[in-house]
């Protein structure tokens, strides 16, 4: 801090003190309701912070996660808040989380899901039309080196990226129908094979 700021510093202090002083004496009827809404103020900031400091904790207990049963070609995904059920693959070494659609014929990712999957997005020709709830949308086939989630790996899968925005890359049919059993069970959907 300079010498200069110092006089710019007491000013600033001083004008604080005028402004707060101004507001309690013209209100000093409602002081007590004044004094209610600094501190519903003051909590709604405190939670608000302790909420993000704490977020890892938070999701890590509330929010649903996948398990795979290890060894025996089992998936079991929790169904989320939202009604869906949500998978998290390993695309050629990158994790990304799918919807998972039985709706959908074909593994649908996002440019940017494509794109963390190492697929040069740039490069890639959207020669094919795909009808979604959307709308008609042009997409781009594209090839998937390797699937994996727990002890299951494909290799070679076949996959298609959007050429529209979407939110969440959708798992379809193309890579369910490689599970010999689904099923809904106790809120979970069950990928066994």
């Amino acid at each position: 801090m300079d010498k200069g700021d110092f006089p710019s510093l007491i000013y600033l202090g001083l004008l604080a003190v005028a402004l707060v002083g101004s507001l309690l004496t013209s209100n000093l009827a409602r002081l007590g309701q004044l004094a209610r809404y600094g501190l519903i103020w003051a909590a709604i900031i405190v939670v608000g912070v302790v909420g993000v400091n704490q977020w890892p904790q938070i999701e890590a207990r509330f929010l649903t996660r996948q398990s795979v049963v290890a060894g025996t070609g089992e998936i079991s995904i929790p169904q989320n808040f939202d009604g869906h059920y949500y998978l998290t693959l390993q695309l050629n070494g990158a994790p990304v989380r799918f919807v998972v659609d039985t709706g959908a014929t074909d593994v649908v990712l996002t440019p940017q899901d494509a794109s963390r999957a190492g697929i040069d997005v740039g490069s890639l020709t959207y020669d094919r039309r795909a009808m979604t709830a959307n709308g008609m949308v042009q997409t781009a086939t594209v090839r998937l080196n390797e699937v994996a989630v727990g002890d299951i790996t494909d290799r070679n899968v076949s996959a298609v990226v959007n050429g529209s925005p979407m939110n969440e890359s959708l798992l379809g049919m193309s890579y369910l129908s490689r599970f010999d059993r689904i099923a809904i069970e106790d809120g979970r959907m069950v990928l066994s094979r």
